[in-house]
């Protein structure tokens, strides 16, 4: 990053895998990682951590959530978002499968045999046939189904995630059986070396329950302390190594439960970014509220947990409390000291950034809708301003004049009296994160990753930091947006760039390009 008017700390180390999903080891012995967030997939070395990028975001695979390898060393990936299978060839070609599954997610291969399962109620267990022929459909009724595997009987097994079950099926087809029920938040079936069923959870504590389907019949649980597990595999010395969706990275696990980290976990995003009074900087990181800690501020240097929910987008503190939105909906506030949650607007269209006016009311950008929204203490909903184009992020000056971003228009507007919009400044790329200090407006432009200035007495417009780590990376291609939702499920949320500012006069940008939260500190030479 190249700052004139600012130092850049991050408080988190970057992440080499925004999110992990599934996960398999391919023919050349690397893991092989799923990054349904990032668009991409890549290969890890599990003796030094290294990580390569092998389906880059510009491919044809949009959303890849699970992937399996053939007999002959073809990679199968269920693409969740667009509904897409597909074959990657060891030449590095690609061939669509199919485009019959909805919400794919678990596929595994028998042989040359092709399996995927949909990750919604009433899924389907489906055979596929890379080679052409109708999928044939051996059981539905499933209750969200993710990653599975064929076990030492001959049979796949599945899990049922919202019921907490445990099926199994013949591949040829027949009548699917319970095989474990009150799993803990069941999220991939795997079986190690010695035909130990292992089943991961979804949950915050990283729990994964063993049972012996096919020896004593005994079941026992490890905690790993990863949270959000998201799937699993075993190497050819039986290691157990997971994945996460909620922080990315991969874990070896051992039998014992104790871990050692092979790829680092970190933010899957972050998108918005925001700090209390007691000077807590917390993420909204999707799938969680996540805090960055640095250590030279007190903290672990690690990323902390707050909570495990899905989703959060945008963020603002306001006294000890947390309000949140979400681009699938709404708007919600979140009690860190009870760890309550209130809803105060669903059904809205893409909401994103928000701020807390002075009377207490929440101010909110309803992107999808072009409008900007005000939300009481009573959770009455009013429209503030409508008629603009992609309103992004929502700030307040000192006199609680306030102003929006805009990332389709390139500009930063003030709302005045009766919802007008005035251009405050044009011709800004793609301004996203808003913030306010002083007599001083800052905004992130993520289509040329700058941090601009704008003043509010002046309104002169200079940069403050270029080649912020925001966006996609420079090389990469664009390519249409994945759907939002998909089979009334939420699909794929667009990345957001926030930014606050401390009471110091600090800047906090979430460094969505890398994973990290930066601090963004004057330089000691400027007043």
């Amino acid at each position: 990053m190249r700052s004139p008017g600012r130092r850049a700390t991050r408080l988190n180390s970057p992440n080499p895998l925004w999110g992990s999903n599934g996960v398999a080891f391919g023919p050349d012995g690397r893991l092989y990682v799923a990054q349904f967030l990032a668009g991409k997939i890549s290969a890890v070395d599990p003796a030094t951590g290294d990580v390569d990028v092998v389906v880059p975001m510009d491919s044809p695979v949009e959303s890849p959530d699970d992937l399996a390898f053939g007999a002959d060393g073809s990679m199968y990936i269920a693409d969740l978002v667009p509904g897409r299978v597909w074959r990657r060839s060891p030449d590095g070609e690609y061939a669509l499968v199919s485009e019959e599954v909805k919400v794919p997610n678990g596929i595994t291969c028998v042989g040359d045999r092709l399996f995927v399962n949909e990750m919604k109620m009433n899924g389907r267990l489906l055979e596929l046939f890379p080679d052409g022929g109708d999928p044939v459909v051996l059981t539905d009724g499933l209750a969200f189904g993710n990653a599975m595997q064929l076990g030492p009987d001959g049979c796949l097994y599945y899990p049922h995630m919202i019921s907490r079950q445990v099926w199994r099926i013949p591949p040829d087809g027949g009548v699917p059986e319970v095989v474990a029920e009150d799993v803990h938040d069941p999220v991939a079936v795997r079986f190690d070396l010695g035909g130990v069923l292992h089943v991961l959870s979804r949950g915050p504590e990283g729990i994964v329950t063993r049972v012996d389907l096919h020896g004593t019949g005994t079941r026992s649980l490890v905690t790993s302390g990863v949270t959000g597990l998201d799937n699993a595999a075993f190497d050819a010395e039986n290691r157990m190594f997971v994945s996460s969706f909620a922080s990315g990275g991969i874990t070896e696990l051992r039998p014992d439960g104790r871990t050692r980290p092979v790829v680092p976990r970190g933010l899957d995003g972050p998108y918005g970014v925001t700090i209390d009074l007691g000077g807590t900087v917390y993420a909204a990181d999707h799938y969680r509220l996540a805090r960055p800690e640095h250590p030279d501020e007190g903290g672990s240097g690690d990323v902390a947990t707050e909570i495990l929910q899905p989703f959060f987008h945008g963020i603002t503190a306001d006294g000890e409390l947390l309000h949140t939105t979400s681009q699938f909906g709404t708007v919600q506030t979140y009690d860190p000291a009870t760890g309550t949650t209130r809803l105060r607007a669903n059904g809205l269209n893409q909401p994103l950034g928000i701020a807390t006016r002075a009377d207490g009311a929440l101010i909110v950008a309803e992107t999808g809708a072009g409008r900007v929204l005000a939300i009481d203490g009573t959770d009455t909903v009013t429209v503030l301003a409508e008629g603009l184009d992609h309103p992004v992020d929502v700030a307040f000056d000192a006199e609680q004049r306030c102003y929006v971003s805009d990332d389709r228009r390139g500009a930063i507007l003030r709302l005045d009296e009766g919802g007008e919009a005035v251009p405050l400044a044009e011709n800004l790329g793609a301004p996203q994160g808003l913030a306010a200090h002083g007599d001083e407006l800052f905004t992130v432009d993520t289509e040329h990753r700058r941090l601009w200035s704008l003043s509010l007495t002046t309104g002169t417009a200079r940069v403050e930091a270029e080649s912020l780590a925001v966006g996609l990376p420079p090389t990469t291609v664009p390519r249409p947006s994945p759907a939002l939702f998909t089979h009334q499920l939420p699909g794929l949320a667009p990345r957001f760039a926030g930014l606050t500012a401390a009471p110091d006069g600090s800047l906090l940008l979430s460094a969505n390009g890398e994973g990290t939260v930066v601090r963004l500190s004057r330089a000691r030479s400027d007043p």
